[in-house]
């Protein structure tokens, strides 16, 4: 069976401004300073398992021309624009009802476009093994990462057995754990961070969909008939906003009993902060004082566990700084302390800035 792959590429990433914007989020942005965007690094470790012609994104039809620029191989077909965003079920319902018209028998790799996995090769054996189980079982495969430490910002998935790069069963989901759980997660073994990577087959996905999300199946069905017709946009643009605002956690996986895991450690992490990019930047623009930085001349001095990242400026000179975050991006520049930056998505916003213009 041929293998399609589902690039999920419509977040806005705000907690990365300014180098993330919504105009340009992060998945569309060189974070690491490695001359991929997020979204191209996702397209190239996915290569060794799936033609390119074979890759879809689903993204904002604001994002269609960054698309389009960053993955030319893509046929422009498989570029799906949501007129609005509903979250990752009516996404990833769109896509697999897409896909279905095309090839009714594929497996299909869900993905976001902005996560980074260091470890490739491994990454490639995972999905390769979690494929095959697809085309013997009609069950959903999640990818689990194994977690090293007791993380609050991620969901879980409760395995039933401790079983590494092996298809089990899943137990249930967990949201995001206060402190003191997460930490009795960690110590019990089986509990793997939720990547939001998903294998399955299209009929699989679409028998779950009309089981336990039966409003989003019959509103793709309505969609559905009108691919590959001159009606084909409009009809998106008048049923798809219809949908339920909803994951495909809470559509699907917490309702299902046909889910399995399989989990790894793959050097994952999601790049959902300053201070989880800062540490992938590669050594080479680290110093003794555990500085790192991302641009063409930036100079740190007399400072220690900083993070600077100023693509577009030509010299940056930062002195005397401890534990901050130095970014700029498009005439937008942020200092903060690290410990502060959950709260640069708030002190980004407009209405932040119409609060301070008040005082």
């Amino acid at each position: 069976m041929k293998t399609h792959v589902v690039i999920m590429a419509g977040g806005v990433g705000s907690r990365l401004w300014p180098l993330s914007t919504p105009g340009r989020p992060k998945q569309f942005i060189d974070l690491l300073g490695v001359g991929r965007t997020m979204i191209q690094m996702t397209v190239d470790r996915f290569l060794p398992l799936c033609a390119i012609e074979d890759f879809w994104v689903v993204t904002s039809a604001s994002y269609v021309d960054i698309v389009k620029e960053q993955l030319p191989g893509i046929p422009e077909s498989h570029i799906l624009a949501e007129p609005v965003a509903r979250n990752t079920a009516p996404c990833i319902a769109y896509a697999c009802w897409k896909i279905s018209a095309e090839c009714p028998d594929a497996n299909i790799v869900v993905t976001p476009a902005d996560a980074l996995v260091l470890e490739k090769e491994k990454f490639a054996s995972v999905i390769s093994k979690a494929l095959e189980y697809t085309v013997t079982d009609g069950r959903i495969v999640t990818v689990g990462i194994t977690p090293t430490r007791p993380e609050t910002g991620y969901g879980y998935i409760c395995a039933e057995d401790k079983v590494y790069d092996e298809v089990v069963k899943v137990r249930e989901f967990k949201e995001k754990p206060d402190l003191a759980t997460a930490e009795t997660y960690l110590e019990a073994g089986n509990f793997f961070w939720n990547a939001g990577i998903f294998v399955w087959n299209v009929r699989t996905i679409v028998s779950q969909l009309r089981a336990h999300a039966e409003e989003i199946a019959l509103i793709m069905d309505r969609i559905a008939e009108s691919f590959g017709t001159a009606a084909e946009k409009v009809t998106l643009e008048e049923l798809f906003p219809t949908c339920p605002k909803i994951s495909i956690d809470y559509a699907v996986m917490e309702k299902s009993d046909g889910i399995s895991v399989i989990a790894s450690d793959l050097g994952w992490s999601d790049l959902g902060s300053f201070s989880s990019v800062k540490s992938h930047v590669p050594e080479g623009e680290c110093d003794t004082d555990g500085n790192r930085r991302v641009g063409t001349d930036i100079r740190i001095i007399g400072c220690e566990g900083c993070f600077v990242h100023a693509e577009d400026c030509n010299t940056v000179v930062v002195k005397g700084l401890q534990n901050f975050i130095v970014a700029s991006k498009d005439g937008n520049l942020v200092v903060c302390p690290v410990e502060d930056e959950q709260k640069i998505k708030e002190y980004s916003s407009e209405a932040f800035r119409q609060q301070m213009a008040e005082k």
